[in-house]
């Protein structure tokens, strides 16, 4: 990219980073110090504005940068993941969402501890929450890399090193400072931006081909080096049984996952009663939904306009087919219009990565200091400030965790690495959260097994999968120690999950306490003694 294009990007990035730190800066003036103002803002946000900051907690790099990527390669597969990601959250809204407001207070966990042992269950969830955010992170630092390698020259090792580096120190800065209330205006201003930015391309692309859908989706189909074949199921899932199972594995990643994410659940601790978390769910999918439809159109106009082989060119994993088709709709390299299309929405990327950083970050933070710090020190007592400030430095540990394994994976693809933590998600946490909710019988034990059994499992077949050895694209492509054939854990991880809570219920000594269960049952449904 020439100098404008740096010079206005850069200047651009540094207008984001200012107000946020801004934002911040402003509102860690305000009294931070008790869990419920750091992690929770003091649950003073309407359902419109918790609903603006779950989407911009939700449409990641992943969405934006990664699905259109994919798309823009694979067509027809790589649309799958837009449904996915938006069908997820139908079990959100119907499932999870006014009963975990309910039960909860702050993290997962305590909806478990309303009827189960405190300290296992939250040692348990404790541990999967961090494991997920800490996955969810590297997804959002390749984004980041890529974004910053393209705007510096495309191929520039280096550049991605120290953007992950500096995305990871921002990310503490703004967390540790401004906690919950700086973290969800940031995300709202996020929003607007992306559905913004998102919609004039939309736009642009629709105009390009005079809002003949049909054209578009032909031309992509020409230049994308498949013809017909771009348009129809089986270009990346579909050439053998294995590649099958991979994408039924995927789609029960996606659908089953958002449900499970630490830092979608912390946000309905943000409102103040369940009726106003249900709201917030239906603000956020309406505004979701309109964002992945819009991806759709982008991942097929970039095909089209720019093709698909222009696209593999400047990034393997196909995270820049966004940046670079702004550029051509604004006129085209060197031109003054292909110049700000291409700042502007680097930047928005740039922006929507920082934004969900920061909230992955805090929803991880308050598991290390809520559930294992705060359960590991409970018999000595300690007091909420102790807590907070634990929270922060967790914040800078789970920084240093994501840059050094976000340095390693710089070569996949954003919203496949997305679909990583959303597997270890659905199987680590949804079962327990279900059994939990639902199930009269569900013990402590159960608890348990449930978390570790979903959670083991998922970790190490993606250890032993062809996502870090024996295989081109392989975080590390020069060995071979794949023992496990799908890409994505979720075929396997998330029925042991359930099985493993089913059969730590019914071999447990102990039974179920009826009472707790009667308990936070009224409780889920009525909100009756609800934090």
């Amino acid at each position: 990219m020439n100098g404008d294009h740096q010079g206005l990007a850069l200047t651009l990035f540094s207008v984001f980073v200012v107000v946020a730190l801004a934002i911040s800066t402003w509102f860690g003036r305000e009294r931070q110090g008790t869990p419920e103002e750091f992690y929770a803002g003091g649950r003073l946000f309407s359902p419109m504005e918790n609903g603006f900051a779950i989407a911009g907690d939700y449409m990641s790099a992943a969405s934006f940068l990664g699905i259109s990527g994919l798309i823009a390669l694979y067509g027809y597969d790589g649309m799958l993941y837009s449904v996915g990601f938006l069908v997820a959250w139908l079990v959100v809204l119907f499932l999870v969402a006014e009963l975990v407001r309910n039960c909860g207070r702050f993290t997962l966990a305590d909806v478990l501890a309303a009827r189960l042992r405190e300290r296992p269950v939250r040692i348990a969830a404790g541990a999967s929450s961090v494991v997920v955010s800490v996955l969810y992170l590297v997804a959002q630092m390749v984004g980041a890399g890529s974004l910053v390698a393209l705007l510096l020259g495309g191929t520039d090792g280096r550049a991605r090193g120290w953007t992950v580096v500096v995305v990871g120190a921002l990310m503490v800065v703004y967390v540790t400072v401004g906690g919950m209330r700086a973290t969800t205006w940031i995300q709202i201003v996020k929003a607007v931006l992306l559905m913004g930015g998102t919609a004039t391309l939309t736009v642009l692309v629709l105009v390009r081909f005079h809002g003949d859908v049909s054209a578009l989706l032909g031309t992509a189909a020409d230049r994308s080096g498949h013809g017909r074949a771009f348009l129809a199921p089986g270009l990346r899932y579909g050439h053998d049984l294995t590649s099958r199972l991979d994408f039924i594995s995927l789609g029960l990643a996606l659908v089953l996952g958002t449900a499970g994410l630490p830092h979608i659940l912390s946000r309905f601790s943000t409102v103040p009663t369940a009726r106003a978390a249900r709201r917030s769910v239906v603000w956020s999918i309406g505004l979701i939904g309109g964002f992945y439809l819009m991806t759709i159109v982008l991942g097929f106009g970039a095909a089209a306009v720019l093709g698909s082989d222009a696209v593999r060119a400047s990034s393997a994993a196909g995270n820049t087919a966004v940046p670079l088709l702004a550029l051509d709709l604004g006129g085209g390299a060197g031109s003054t219009g292909g110049t700000i299309l291409f700042a502007v929405v680097a930047a928005i990327a740039f922006a929507t990565i920082l934004a969900v950083v920061a909230g992955v970050t805090l929803a991880s933070s308050a598991s290390v200091a809520h559930d294992l710090y705060g359960t590991l020190r409970r018999r000595g007592g300690r007091a909420p400030r102790d807590e907070v400030t634990v929270a922060r430095a967790a914040a800078a540990g789970t920084g240093v965790v994501a840059i050094g394994l976000g340095l390693l994976a710089q070569n996949l693809n954003v919203a496949f690495l997305v679909g990583l933590a959303f597997a270890v998600a659905a199987s680590a946490n949804l079962p327990v959260l279900l059994y939990s909710l639902f199930w009269h019988r569900f013990t402590t034990r159960g608890a348990v097994w449930s978390v570790y059994g979903g959670l083991v499992p998922a970790v190490v077949l993606v250890l032993f999968s062809p996502v870090v050895s024996g295989a081109p694209d392989a975080v590390f492509p020069g060995l071979d120690f794949r023992l496990f054939p799908l890409e994505n854990p979720g075929l396997v991880s998330v029925p042991l999950g359930f099985l493993a809570g089913w059969a730590g219920t019914v071999t447990s000594r102990q039974g179920a306490d009826a009472a707790a269960h009667a308990e936070s049952e009224v409780r889920s449904l009525t909100g009756a003694g609800a934090a």
